[in-house]
């Protein structure tokens, strides 16, 4: 049972995050000004989009899963542990853009010329299409379309300070404040700034707000 106060600390051994909702400032400004959205019509809202564009972009996912096996030796579909809403560990899907030696938990690309991108994935991060299979965390209720990106377990582990743990008082996303800014090619751990203002912001209006910079963004992207 979760406890109010007490901050949280993530047990390695059973790699469960045990996150106490602390009624600190920042929840009660979350609770207070978006808890009818954030908790019952943005949830609605991204599992009807997610059907939808599964639906959608099934074919597509399709021709792209058997290109990256026939291009590359080892799976279509990379996973990778991630931290979730209140702290959950969760397996995040994407669609594998680099080569099978290359460690999960390294680095990310730096370049347009990194080594460990295949030709294929230097295209679907250009894209932003490795991406795709998210849809599917979001089905299955582990992300949602905008919110902070989910963290590697390993860095939260090695980086976080028990204050930055209020980025997981919500459900993390595939596109967000910090997925849209500049900062996006530095490590998400020196810029939390971006995900506390989106949970302190938390509306339907902000959600609205950051999908139009996400087009933006898609359009002139730099993503290696």
């Amino acid at each position: 049972m979760k406890k109010l106060g007490e901050w949280p600390h993530l047990d390695s051994a059973s790699g469960i995050a045990d996150l106490a909702l602390s009624p600190m400032p920042m929840r009660e400004a979350l609770v207070g000004r978006s808890s009818g959205y954030s908790k019952y019509l943005k949830p609605i809202l991204d599992r009807i989009a997610a059907v939808v564009l599964l639906v959608l972009c099934a074919p597509l996912m399709a021709v792209i899963y058997v290109c990256i096996r026939l291009e590359s030796t080892g799976g279509g579909i990379f996973r990778q542990e991630r931290i979730g809403l209140n702290g959950a560990v969760f397996s995040i899907y994407k669609f594998r853009t680099m080569h099978l030696h290359v460690p999960k938990e390294g680095r990310s690309p730096e370049s347009e010329s990194d080594p460990r991108v295949t030709r294929l994935g230097r295209i679907l991060r250009k894209t932003s299409l490795d991406e795709l299979p998210q849809l599917i965390n979001i089905l299955k209720g582990h992300m949602s379309f905008i919110g902070p990106r989910p963290e590697q377990k390993s860095i939260v582990e090695l980086h976080y300070k028990p204050t930055d743990f209020y980025r997981f008082l919500v459900k993390p996303g595939i596109t967000g404040m910090w997925q849209t800014s500049e900062d996006r090619k530095k490590p998400i751990y020196e810029n939390l700034h971006h995900d506390i203002g989106y949970i302190t912001e938390l509306s339907f209006w902000t959600d609205l707000k950051i999908i139009i910079n996400t087009i933006k963004v898609i359009f002139r992207s730099n993503t290696y």
